[in-house]
């Protein structure tokens, strides 16, 4: 009896050795579940690594991180905006990513110039106008927008939103926050209303006639272009986008981003998640899916944003956005931005 248990217990150790660990990457990601699920599922098939997925709010999954500690069970954190990027790896959640094929494939630009995260895809945050009411010949540089001649026409988010805090960040880099500041109290004085409401509002209170000018990100507008619902495709046929500052620094632009947390089990398996979401064929799915621009180049654009035509983008290392945001969000408040 005892020679059978003892060979019992021998043979199950031995086919537990031989049983290799399943591999997994456990990710926080504030991108909806179905806009990348697709995306990690494939992954698995691949390659055989499990992806656990939780979604959340940018800052709140970045406070869970700060909060979990070295007990964090997430190996990767997915959120949108280098200014949020910034915030995470100041609450010191994050570790610096070390990939030959990250370096090769992303523009230095689009990546932490410490190497804490790296931009997945990139947006834009152009004019958009109404057509009939306002011609490409009136525009030229997001600056040119405090002029009188487009008072009570604009329509634009709060200044508590981070996209709005990345682009002023941008022109404190550029212009410097004395301008900067003047800049916001001139596009203040402009607005057709009080802020309300998130980018695809002001893209439809433009069309439905209470503004002429929007500000927003080029994805709100895929995604109006691409719905099933005529509406949504009416109020994007009433709009055109004009490419601010393509005399000087370029339309401001933002990216998606992912990094690799402090708390980390699994690096070498996230490392490869990165690597596989830098493919070609992840970078056309995720723009086709998500109207966002590849940050891989030669890697084609979804045909909505393909239509909107070719535009010189503000080179810019996206870190400024986050090093600048404590100041953007003071002078957007001194502006009486709401």
């Amino acid at each position: 009896m005892k020679q059978a248990t003892k060979k019992l217990l021998t043979t199950g150790l031995l086919a537990l050795t031989a049983t290799p660990l399943l591999a997994e990457v456990n990710i926080y990601s504030s991108r909806q579940e179905g806009l990348i699920k697709p995306l990690l599922d494939k992954f698995t098939e691949q390659t055989g690594i499990e992806v656990n997925l939780v979604s959340g709010k940018d800052d709140a999954l970045i406070t869970r991180l700060s909060t979990e500690g070295k007990r964090s069970p997430a190996d990767l954190l997915i959120t949108a905006d280098a200014g949020r990027l910034y915030r995470a790896k100041e609450a010191n959640v994050l570790q610096p990513l070390k990939s030959d094929v990250v370096d090769a494939k992303v523009p230095a630009n689009l990546r932490d110039s410490d190497d804490f995260w790296t931009g997945l895809t990139m947006r834009a945050r152009p004019i958009f106008y109404v057509k009939g009411n306002v011609t490409e010949d009136e525009l030229s540089t997001y600056e040119a927008l405090t002029d009188a001649h487009w008072k009570g026409r604009i329509c634009i988010r709060s200044s508590s939103n981070i996209y709005n805090q990345s682009l002023i960040a941008s022109m404190i880099d550029a212009n410097g926050e004395n301008a900067s500041e003047e800049f916001a109290k001139g596009l203040v004085a402009n607005m057709a209303r009080p802020p309300s409401g998130g980018d695809t509002d002001q893209l439809k209170a433009a069309a439905a006639g209470l503004c002429d000018i929007a500000i927003a990100n080029t994805y709100y507008y895929g995604r109006l272009v691409n719905s099933d619902s005529a509406a949504d495709n009416e109020v994007a046929a009433k709009l055109g986008v004009f490419w601010p500052n393509q005399g000087d620094r370029g339309t401001h632009v933002n990216v998606s981003g992912i990094a690799i947390t402090k708390a980390s089990k699994n690096v070498e398996e996230s490392k490869q998640l990165i690597e596989f979401m830098l493919s070609t064929e992840s970078q056309q799915w995720y723009s086709e899916v998500n109207n966002e621009y590849p940050v891989v180049a030669g890697v084609d654009a979804s045909n909505a944003l393909t239509n909107l035509g070719e535009f010189k983008a503000d080179a810019v290392n996206l870190t400024v956005l986050g090093v600048n945001n404590e100041a953007a969000v003071k002078l957007m408040d001194r502006a009486g931005w709401k």
